[in-house]
């Protein structure tokens, strides 16, 4: 057994396993993000599961080798996230989903990372950040909400961070972004609890997937370069699992990844020690 790694017993795995597959059994998911990392590996555990998925992400090529690997009941919708706010792009969008018999649940995962520090970052970066992460992911709620309001039901899954959570080295506008969800979903939370819409925002710590190597530098350009931290994190299959269970379970929020979640916690109630610990760490 591992040093620090917890080991489940298979019965205990088991009664995870059917409390998702109750939940996600025949629903319709859509997965923004869909062609690399938590999203592509949610789309893999979802199928498995019994979902059918709407696979949204800007590499279309990326997606159809998804969909043909999954099986021709999932759906291949390709998108930007930086243009989803024009009307052209709406109204595409809107058209889709009217072909479409209702969506269950979204799972708004697609984003970009940012491996810059703020002085060196011209604003238009920042702007461009906002317009991918805050912006074009609550419009793809906003087309959702009204469906979801008629039926009385809806469940939106919102990938935020950890550094949703606190600032950190590299990432002002990445942060600010993900701070900028927790605020808009836990409103959309409170407004939409009478229409039985769910919300789950989920904070990733440290997790294996490509977001340092797509994330954008100074110029805005794409930083190309595997961190450390993103190396040597957790394996996005555990990470999507317990997402999925959180998600079942309609959760509020949760922290996934190793014991860098745990500043979360320190900052609340320790936040001298959390800004000591925290400076110390490694931005990459």
């Amino acid at each position: 057994m591992g040093k620090g790694k917890l080991y489940l017993s298979s019965s205990f795995i088991q009664s995870q396993v059917l409390t998702k597959k109750e939940y996600f059994k025949n629903k319709t998911v859509w997965i923004v993000g869909a062609s690399s990392g938590i999203g592509k590996e949610l789309a893999i555990q979802l199928n498995e599961l019994g979902a059918t998925c709407i696979l949204s992400a800007r590499n279309k090529e990326a997606l159809m080798s998804l969909q043909t690997d999954l099986g021709d009941k999932h759906h291949v919708l390709p998108l930007d996230l930086e243009k989803v706010c024009q009307p052209d792009e709406i109204n595409r969008l809107n058209l889709f989903l009217k072909g479409i018999d209702g969506i269950d649940v979204l799972f708004n995962n697609g984003g970009l990372s940012q491996r810059a520090e703020a002085h060196e970052t011209p604003l238009e970066v920042d702007r461009r950040l906002m317009e991918i992460n805050y912006f074009g992911n609550i419009q793809l709620c906003k087309l959702l909400l009204p469906m979801w309001r008629e039926g009385k039901s809806g469940h939106v899954v919102v990938i935020s961070s950890i550094a949703g959570k606190f600032g950190f080295f590299l990432r002002s506008a990445y942060s600010a972004s993900k701070h900028a969800l927790h605020g808009f979903y836990e409103s959309v939370r409170l407004e939409e609890e009478k229409n039985n819409i769910a919300v789950t925002v989920a904070c990733p710590g440290k997790i294996n997937t490509p977001i340092s190597t797509n994330a954008l530098n100074s110029s805005g350009e794409r930083h190309g370069v595997m961190d450390h931290n993103q190396e040597t994190g957790m394996p996005v299959e555990t990470c999507v699992n317990e997402l999925l269970q959180a998600v079942a379970n309609k959760k509020h929020e949760i922290l996934i990844g190793g014991k860098e979640i745990k500043a979360v916690t320190l900052k609340r109630f320790l936040p001298k020690l959390f800004y000591k610990i925290i400076r110390k760490q490694s931005a990459v």
